[in-house]
């Protein structure tokens, strides 16, 4: 990304991303999508999520390219998001299916001053991110658990830090959770189980700024490098058919989007074998993940209760793995052994 480029996007970027983001040299990696369904009769039906569509001032999608013998493809935005999708089609399924889908994003690591305030104010469009969705209401138990945490705060950026704290201080992190988990807070804080994995405690840290009157969101995406920070928090080795992530960000007046990600330092504490929060190493992970993330990460989408173009299965409650129908039916993302596809990224 060259200077003008770089300051195009910024201009580009809605009042509050501006001159706010330090960003590091960028770096490009291609992602490699690739799709194979058994032959069949019966029609089939292939989605894979695109790259953030949005401008973002830590991520620039430079195109995609599709392969296979899919007898059409196409480009589709998610009703209610900008969020894009690749959408394969086959009329009938021999010989056997196949996409690969290569996508190319800029990344570059991202952090937001939290000691230069910027005068940054909530604009109409951050309504939509005060909004329930299905598994992240905000009433009941989830606004009674925001107003606690918050009592006291007067600034956005301070009930903002106290959500985080009490995610980092309150939950765990459960690696036999399927995925990155499903992210029903109203069921997490109904039962008193703070345990899951990525989709489960960001979409509580999601649900409980909205419910305190922060607008929020989650960012659905993909590990594809290792860390140089945390070893914990990255993926190296080409493989990244399991690597997705989810991240989140909270709006604050005065700063716009700070990224937050407090089910990271959970995952290092467990991964790193780390048990004390009070340990200098995690310290640092706590707050280096307020306010900045290392983009050895892509982001897809933003969307929730998500309706697949052309298909008459249930929504999801998010979309970051790849998704196939055959004959009507729905293959299971999670299982990429039987629902055969595989992801790989590299740096180029």
């Amino acid at each position: 990304m060259n200077r003008r480029e770089f300051l195009g996007a910024l201009a580009a970027a809605p009042i509050g991303m501006r001159a706010i983001a330090e960003r590091s040299a960028p770096r490009t990696f291609e992602i490699i999508t690739k799709i194979e369904l058994e032959e069949s009769h019966d029609a089939g039906v292939a989605w894979v999520p695109l790259p953030l569509a949005r401008t973002a001032p830590y991520q620039i999608d430079r195109g995609h390219t599709v392969g296979g013998n899919a007898d059409k493809t196409r480009v589709e935005k998610l009703a209610g998001s900008g969020a894009a999708v690749l959408v394969a089609d086959w009329g009938h399924m021999m010989p056997p299916p196949e996409l690969i889908v290569t996508m190319k994003i800029e990344t570059s690591d991202y952090r937001v001053p939290l000691t230069a305030p910027n005068g940054a104010k909530r604009t109409a469009d951050l309504a939509s991110y005060l909004m329930p969705t299905r598994l992240i209401p905000v009433d009941g138990i989830v606004k009674q658990t925001a107003d606690a945490i918050t009592k006291g705060q007067t600034t956005d950026l301070a009930k903002a830090r106290a959500i985080y704290d009490w995610i980092v201080e309150n939950t765990t992190r459960d690696a036999d959770v399927k995925g990155c988990g499903l992210g029903d807070i109203r069921g997490m804080l109904e039962t008193k189980n703070l345990s899951g994995k990525c989709a489960d405690l960001n979409a509580l840290f999601v649900g409980l700024a909205r419910a305190a009157g922060l607008p929020a969101r989650d960012l659905y995406g993909l590990r594809v490098a290792a860390s140089s920070q945390f070893p914990s928090l990255g993926r190296a080795g080409g493989n990244v058919t399991t690597a997705q992530h989810c991240r989140a960000e909270v709006w604050a007046d005065n700063y716009g989007w700070i990224p937050v990600d407090p089910a990271d330092v959970r995952k290092l504490m467990l991964e790193e074998k780390k048990p004390s929060l009070n340990d200098d190493y995690v310290t640092r992970a706590r707050e280096t993940l307020f306010g900045s993330w290392e983009m050895n990460w892509i982001a897809f989408n933003d969307a929730h209760d998500v309706v697949l173009p052309g298909s008459k299965g249930k929504p999801l409650p998010f979309l970051m793995y790849p998704e196939a129908e055959v004959g009507g039916e729905r293959r299971d993302s999670l299982d990429p052994e039987r629902f055969k596809y595989t992801i790989t990224a590299r740096e180029v």
